[in-house]
């Protein structure tokens, strides 16, 4: 099978397309043909050696878990899904090839596209798992730093679904989006706790930072305490009494299905910003890695 694949890290030059052999659902997952593979920030950020390990040993890397696609094999012990289905989840071992074993997954919804669905999988479960980590409840002020970002649009629409009021911060050329989306939108950088208060006189109860970039602070000034903001893209936040997640605490795979269940009836959505084919990811990866991104860079087989 075709897959994406590079020997070293380094820049979106590494990458290259290449022949392997198909993987094979173990007891408990499903193998799915690869329809569309979505990119996150995360990817081109390992690819590039950033985190953790980069000894030769862990060489080479199928990259990205973001897929969906149709089941064409399902392990042993597997229930509620069978060949056939259309789905949209995690994988296991890399998910950029013609065919890719999940280890989560959901139903995708009819009329969802696979470059959609492909869109969902990460940044539908860091928004849901911060959300959960806050306690965003109906009635509740939220504001989101880097609302027009991938995870930052689903968490705009998971708590507005769940009845909070949303305030998001964004450029001014994405502002028009957020308001179709529920939130109130206002522009980052400096000045922003002025602004926000401007449209909520009432005080904000949570904050989410989903772009880093030194706003906790400011987030902190507008919450009741510190721990009442979370980011996931600021790790020296710990230090002013904000808090971070990283999924080590644990996961919420289940608003996957939730994101899901909001799209059928006609309230999420992820937009994807441009759809390259298997061969041009490193054009892909640069333009994930530019940050003028609205919702999703995707990939299509």
């Amino acid at each position: 099978m075709k897959a994406l694949q590079y020997s070293e890290y380094g820049p979106s030059s590494v990458l290259e397309v290449v022949d392997l052999p198909e993987p094979q659902p173990p007891a408990g997952k499903v193998r799915i043909v690869v329809r569309a593979v979505g990119i996150n920030p995360f990817d081109w950020k390992v690819r590039k050696g950033l985190f953790g390990d980069t000894t030769p040993s862990r060489l080479p890397v199928v990259p990205h878990s973001d897929v969906a696609g149709v089941v064409d094999a399902v392990g042993e012990g597997v229930t509620g899904v069978a060949v056939g289905d259309e789905v949209f989840g995690i994988a296991v071992g890399g998910g950029a090839a013609e065919r890719a074993v999940l280890r989560f997954w959901a139903a995708k919804p009819a009329g969802m596209s696979f470059a959609e669905a492909a869109g969902l999988p990460n940044v539908v479960e860091t928004a849901g798992r911060a959300l959960d980590l806050l306690g965003v409840e109906k009635g509740q002020t939220l504001v989101v730093n880097g609302a027009a970002g991938g995870v930052g649009i689903a968490a705009v629409q998971l708590a507005v679904a769940r009845g909070a009021a949303v305030i998001g911060t964004a450029s001014e050329r994405n502002h028009e989006f957020l308001r179709s989306l529920g939130a109130t939108p206002v522009t980052y950088g400096p000045g922003l706790p002025d602004r926000v208060r401007a449209v909520a006189p009432g005080g904000v109860d949570v904050a989410l930072d989903t772009a880093g970039r030194g706003a906790v602070a400011d987030l902190i000034t507008l919450t009741p305490a510190p721990a009442a903001v979370v980011s996931i893209a600021d790790f020296d936040a710990p230090r002013l009494g904000a808090r971070v997640t990283d999924g080590s605490e644990g996961r919420a795979w289940q608003t996957l299905a939730e994101a899901a269940a909001l799209f059928a009836e006609g309230r999420f959505t992820m937009p994807v910003e441009r759809t390259f084919p298997l061969a041009e990811a490193a054009a892909a990866h640069d333009l994930s890695e530019s940050g003028h991104v609205r919702g999703k860079v995707v990939l299509a087989l």
